[in-house]
């Protein structure tokens, strides 16, 4: 049986019919004006055996005088990130016991494995899990390259033109010594770079990067790349972004990016005269905080590997830098990237998928995509790392807060939700620290499209009371830093894009017409009526659907075709 509650948790449903009226004054018609339904108390039959059991404090299910609403629960293995124990706890929730509690007992089940199809086709209503089938398709580095060379051979080779060069050994290995020498022979004299990486193999092990063929040895499932030599450098250092998307469904499509994420820099300048210095050219944290430079203090970088996303935008903006129209290109990227396996992918109801995209920005700030992860490292290594924190509370905001109205709705077709309504606000904006809301407060954000295409937010609070922080302590963006003339000048990009005025990124969901979500929308996925998503969530922003055109050709299967056309108009518009 659920471990007991406290006293605030609990709510008293005498029947179907006239639950409404039992809750606090004013609240029922409240929620409804919030769009919101809480059903009866629906247990699932039990035995005597069952009821023995329990503990005198609980209420028992098939007890007419009323209904315990408990805790939501988590299930974790021994591969879930620390951090996602904490925040959960943080925020009320129960972890699973598999001696006292039932197997099904449980709300969401997060590790870093995925799950078995058998896992997600058993899944019930209530429950969610933190993988969706079919992703390591986009994860594994051969399946993403094969993926990306189909689609540009489909679509053209001007939207995928963010991937670099890439040969799958050992199939390819012919059309890469042929293009290895065919080059050669192009640049004479002047070196050519390529990067070796295992396709399946992560944090930056077994990479060979080289120019000469005579270096290059395979003995295993690899993939060779063109190498970026012409980085964008902050202090002479190599950099690469982590871009954290999730994915709340593939069927109907729905994108958010978080607009915080990590810069992950080498910790030595970057010296294309020796190519085996891995802490020149590999950015990877787990090689570069065993680095002897890892701990100095480095000019423009300052101590540690690490910046926040929003420092280095400042960076950029300080020379000048559109840091929109990149954003507006790595969100273009991540649409153009997951549409690749999105129509392979197989139906899975109650799960999501949280990606961590690896992302270089050259001298010219093209940006290029590495690599994409399945559960990025979510561990606490540094203070820039408590961002993470704040991730995994927006997750949970996506993915439940936003998604208690249509539990509400869809209550009375489905199995019994044991779930306790456990809110947090949905709209911080900027780097705030996380409001975690009491067992006793009850509130629902939702938004509709208005006429002038702005998005208007609308809550419904009850009882509210003062929230106790998230231990998101401290600046966000980490240690000061100072540029010297000498180094301002060695930092700056070859390419100065013209600057502007810094606001903050609208999703795209704010660019959708006026149409039948006039009314209040569902906020996590797109249903089957076809309903907007949420356009945000804590710093998640949503990037697909973007319009109405895109909103439809994700509905009864996904139109790829009509999708891409959309963003060919919306590059065009932007190049205009």
């Amino acid at each position: 049986s659920l471990r007991t509650t406290t006293p605030a948790c609990t709510l008293n449903v005498p029947s179907e019919a006239n639950y409404t009226e039992q809750l606090p004054a004013g609240l029922g018609a409240r929620l409804q004006e919030a769009g919101v339904s809480i059903p009866p108390w629906r247990g699932r039959p039990t035995s005597t055996l069952e009821k023995k059991k329990r503990k005198p404090q609980l209420m028992e299910e098939d007890e007419p005088s009323g209904a315990l609403l408990k805790p939501l629960v988590f299930r974790v293995d021994e591969t879930t990130p620390p951090v996602v124990q904490s925040v959960l706890l943080e925020r009320g929730w129960n972890k699973f016991d598999e001696q006292e509690q039932n197997a099904e007992d449980w709300n969401l089940y997060w590790r870093t494995s995925s799950f078995r199809m058998t896992e997600h086709i058993n899944v019930k209503p209530w429950q969610q899990l933190n993988h969706h089938p079919g992703t390591t398709k986009l994860t594994r580095k051969d399946c993403l390259a094969k993926h990306l060379k189909h689609m540009r051979r489909m679509y053209g080779t001007s939207l995928y033109q963010f991937i670099p060069l890439t040969f799958v050994m050992p199939n390819d290995y012919t059309k890469f010594v042929a293009e290895y020498f065919q080059e050669r022979q192009m640049l004479g004299t002047k070196r050519s770079y390529w990067i070796c990486k295992p396709a399946e193999l992560s944090r930056g092990r077994g990479i060979l990067i080289f120019s000469d063929f005579k270096d290059f040895i395979v003995d295993d499932m690899y993939i060779v790349q063109k190498y970026i030599s012409n980085p964008l450098l902050i202090g002479r250092y190599k950099c690469d972004l982590r871009i954290y998307v999730c994915v709340t469904g593939f069927k109907p499509l729905t994108i958010y990016v978080y607009q915080e994420g990590l810069v992950r820099f080498a910790t030595e300048k970057f010296d294309l005269s020796n190519l085996q210095n891995n802490y020149a050219h590999l950015t990877n944290s787990s090689i570069n905080k065993s680095g002897a430079s890892y701990e100095k203090i480095k000019e423009v970088i300052g101590h540690g590997c690490k910046w926040t996303l929003s420092r280095f935008f400042s960076y950029l903006r300080s020379w000048d830098v559109d840091d929109l129209l990149l954003w507006k290109k790595i969100h273009r990227m991540v649409i153009l990237t997951i549409l690749a396996i999105a129509p392979s992918v197989p139906s899975a109801a109650n799960c999501f998928e949280l990606f961590g995209f690896d992302i270089l920005i050259d001298d010219s700030l093209k940006p290029w995509l590495l690599e994409v992860n399945c559960s990025p490292a979510l561990t606490l290594d540094c203070s820039t790392d408590v961002l993470k924190r704040k991730l995994v509370h927006d997750i949970i905001d996506l993915i439940y807060l936003n998604g208690l109205r249509n539990e509400g709705r869809e209550a009375s077709n489905a199995t019994h939700r044991n779930s306790n309504i456990d809110t947090a606000k949905s709209d911080r904006g900027g780097l705030d620290a996380h409001d975690c809301l009491p067992y006793e407060s009850l509130s629902f954000t939702s938004r509709m499209y208005n006429k002038d295409d702005s998005v208007v937010e609308k809550a419904v609070s009850v009882h509210p009371k003062a929230a106790p922080a998230s231990q998101l302590e401290g600046e966000m963006s980490g240690q000061d830093f100072h540029l010297s003339t000498k180094e301002m000048a060695q930092s700056k990009p070859k390419i100065r894009s013209r600057h502007t005025p810094h606001k903050t990124l609208m999703p795209y969901a704010s660019l959708f017409q006026s149409h039948s979500c006039k009314t209040k929308t569902s906020p996590r996925v797109l249903s089957d009526h076809g309903k907007a998503p949420d356009p945000q969530a804590g710093n998640f922003v949503l990037v697909f659907p973007f319009n109405e055109a895109t909103l439809g050709a994700s509905r009864n299967g996904l139109n790829v075709k009509r999708i891409i056309q959309e963003l060919q108009k919306l590059m065009n518009k932007q190049h205009s």
